[in-house]
């Protein structure tokens, strides 16, 4: 069968619907999955997008032609769909093409909870065999049972943290007419949180705004919102619920790293001496606070597919990437959106009414961070070369395109795994040390 190649992405398959992936396609990836991983049973869930249920009702054609048996799980967001994976021991197929717009459409595949397919371990395995038609051969029909597993799911969630410890709190919550609203009401409605909540109804169509927070526009009404309520804290989730995002009382959109250090230092109290990995991405931050409250800091390349496999490897309780995307041991060593909103309301009870901008003051006062700056070039590789020349004299790595820190400042440069950018992000501790050398790196990759 013909297929767009690029659709088939580093973590997962993803294109435009219905010009790059349609129903042939999504019945061909559920022939294909079920060839390459002969598996018996599989999960199937979906989001809410337009094309989704059409897309759903293909890729379970594909599956049960090849005489695989069907959990259907419905409409949920990914974090319900890992918790369903990893309870049933199953892999399984999510219908979502997580933040992006709405005519975009895909599937993320477990192997086995909480490993991905990827790129480089599936999903062009994938491909090779739906072009070439090779699907196994598989005599039968495969049965379909719909199964609503969300109870399960609430209690596990609540279940990693004390609510009896929990105190009333405010919260301004938009799920963006994404797949968190529903759970996340049921979540909250067994804690004291009165919630503020803002496009909490699943809506493909996105009446309201896009489904990624990491966008301004995307998170101005939050923003807004939370200093009109007199909100303790903010939550924003992306479309399929496996990102989540933090807005402080002051309004202010809290970096991914920072968050990272806040949660990973309140989750050693329980655990001294646990290991913490952060992306290459992140700020000093990560390793200073998690080192300072006795806590093992660690680096891994960006993406799940690194994540995960190296905090099984380390035992780790806990992982942050610079995306949104946190990790917990805990919870299967998934990623989820609900999971870190119950830790920080978690910590701001512990911490006896002390507010998020006045933990952060310290952070803040201290890290001085670029935020992520995007570069389009000609030859990405050339330019990372010529940037390890440039920086021969700094502590210089390779883990994830290069890093190289000095005494008072660091930046990292990778590319795009899509399209031929450089992502930049640098640190220093001042800010005039900031602009200076964010200035002076951009000029050398723009030139």
């Amino acid at each position: 069968m013909r297929v767009d190649p690029s659709i088939f992405k580093a973590y997962d398959i993803r294109g435009i619907y219905p010009s790059q992936l349609d129903e042939n396609t999504a019945r061909g990836v559920g022939r294909a999955f079920a060839t390459y991983l002969k598996p018996a049973q599989v999960v199937v869930g979906r989001d809410m997008r337009l094309s989704s249920p059409a897309v759903c009702a293909a890729l379970l054609e594909g599956l049960t032609q090849q005489k695989v048996n069907v959990i259907d799980i419905g409409m949920v967001s990914t974090d319900q769909y890992y918790y369903a994976c990893a309870t049933l021991n199953l892999p399984g197929l999510m219908v979502t093409a997580s933040h992006n717009p709405p005519e975009y459409c895909g599937f993320k595949m477990v192997r086995k909870m909480p490993y991905l397919l990827s790129g480089d371990e599936g999903i062009q395995d994938l491909r090779r065999i739906i072009e070439t038609d090779d699907y196994a051969n598989a005599p039968g029909e495969g049965r379909i049972e719909q199964r609503d597993l969300s109870a399960g799911f609430v209690d596990c969630v609540l279940g990693l943290v004390d609510t009896e410890r929990m105190r009333p709190l405010k919260v301004v919550a938009d799920a963006g007419n994404g797949m968190v609203g529903p759970i996340l009401k049921r979540v909250y409605d067994r804690l004291p949180v009165d919630l503020v909540g803002m496009y909490l109804d699943p809506d493909g169509s996105l009446p309201n705004h896009g489904l990624d927070p990491m966008k301004q526009e995307n998170r101005d009404e939050l923003e807004r919102r939370v200093v009109s309520e007199n909100a303790a804290i903010g939550f924003a989730f992306d479309g399929d619920g496996d990102r989540f995002f933090a807005v402080d009382d002051r309004g202010q959109f809290v970096p991914g790293d920072f968050l990272t250090a806040l949660m990973g230092c309140y989750m050693l109290e329980c655990e001294p001496g646990a290991k913490v990995i952060s992306d290459v991405r992140c700020s000093w931050v990560v390793r200073d606070r998690i080192e300072g409250a006795g806590g093992r800091s660690l680096v891994e390349r960006v993406g799940h597919s690194f994540i995960k496999p190296r905090m099984f490897e380390e035992e780790a309780i806990f992982a942050g990437e610079l995306s949104g995307h946190y990790y917990f041991r805990d919870f299967f060593g998934a990623d989820s959106g609900i999971v870190p909103s119950l830790i920080l309301l978690q910590m701001l009870s512990d911490r006896g009414g002390e507010s998020l901008s006045r933990l952060l003051s310290s952070i803040e006062d201290r890290y001085f961070i670029s935020w992520e700056i995007n570069s389009r070039v000609e030859d990405p590789q050339a330019k990372l070369e010529e940037l390890a020349r440039r920086y021969g004299d700094g502590r210089l790595e390779q883990i994830d395109g290069i890093s190289v820190s000095y005494e008072d400042w660091h930046f990292n440069v990778r590319a795009s795994n899509t399209e031929p950018l450089l992502r930049l992000n640098l640190e220093a501790l001042t800010q005039q040390r900031m602009e200076d050398k964010r200035d002076e790196v951009l000029a050398i990759i723009r030139a």
